[in-house]
């Protein structure tokens, strides 16, 4: 047994400063092409808040927006208290590096109630987990290797070339962090953006682009991701309109025991 923390736990320990802000580093573990993996940088911002003394209840949603490339090393994160109700608060967070302010976000968090209940939508149909075999060659970036994906559908397939017709946009996956950690709401916001740029798939090349802005709603309690546990979630994903450099992408996030634990949304600019 050992006693090292978790990469995403290593990626959300700050060291507390006098004027209330908190110092971070860049981890490794979750580096993309030219800086670190989206939803890293979620995690790290919605971490960041539930840590800040004034915070009630538990993350309801979540809006990042990557305003410039955050460089490899330090970074600071300062969380303001927007406004406070008997049950709502906004929450608002921005990660600095020197003079920039690389990416900001707002957040929703809540004393929730027990209310009436209806799903409206079932959990989409997918074989068991451990029935899809786990995907092995991926692409040499250190954030794909941090999460287990087992693609039912809608796996990218990447040519010399653009395809000549655009392929769907549609994924079903079987996702989960790896190592294996138990999910609570910060895993839950970083694989709220764990799926490759759809423009990649639909048009079977890569090219410049980069995830905007990322809208993620947080349905389930932290009861229920505690059920969880480690076993993967199911995640499926589209895309609608593509052009004028930006495209959108909604996604859902399914407990194996058919709970919709979050949905998302982002838009993502990209280049020819």
């Amino acid at each position: 047994m050992t006693d090292a923390l978790h990469p995403l736990d290593a990626a959300t320990t700050f060291t507390p400063a006098a004027d209330g802000s908190l110092a971070g580093r860049t981890s490794p573990a979750y580096w993309n092409m030219v800086g670190p993996f989206g939803g890293v940088t979620a995690a790290q911002l919605l971490k960041a808040a539930m840590d800040h003394p004034a915070r009630i209840g538990e993350p309801v949603a979540q809006t990042v927006n990557f305003c410039a490339p955050i460089a490899e090393g330090d970074f600071v994160i300062r969380v303001k208290e927007v406004r406070s109700g008997r049950s709502v608060q906004h929450l608002y967070a921005e990660l600095v590096q020197g003079e920039t302010i690389a990416a900001n976000a707002t957040m929703v968090f809540a004393r929730r109630s027990e209310t009436w209940g209806h799903h409206a939508s079932p959990m989409p149909e997918a074989p068991p987990a451990g029935e899809v075999p786990s995907l092995t060659t991926k692409p040499p970036l250190a954030w794909l290797n941090a999460y287990d994906f087992r693609y039912i559908s809608g796996l990218p397939i990447m040519a010399s070339e653009a395809f000549a017709t655009p392929q769907s946009a549609k994924s079903l996956i079987w996702v989960a962090d790896q190592p294996p950690r138990p999910l609570d709401h910060v895993g839950l916001a970083s694989l709220c953006d764990v799926f490759i740029v759809r423009v990649f798939q639909v048009r079977g090349l890569r090219t410049p682009a980069g995830t905007v802005s990322m809208t993620s709603y947080f349905h389930a309690s932290p009861e229920e991701l505690a059920r969880q546990g480690t076993r993967p979630l199911l995640a499926k994903v589209d895309s609608i309109r593509f052009g004028d450099q930006f495209h959108d992408q909604q996604a859902e996030l399914w407990s194996d025991e058919g709970k919709l634990l979050a949905t998302t949304t982002q838009v993502v600019w990209f280049r020819d």
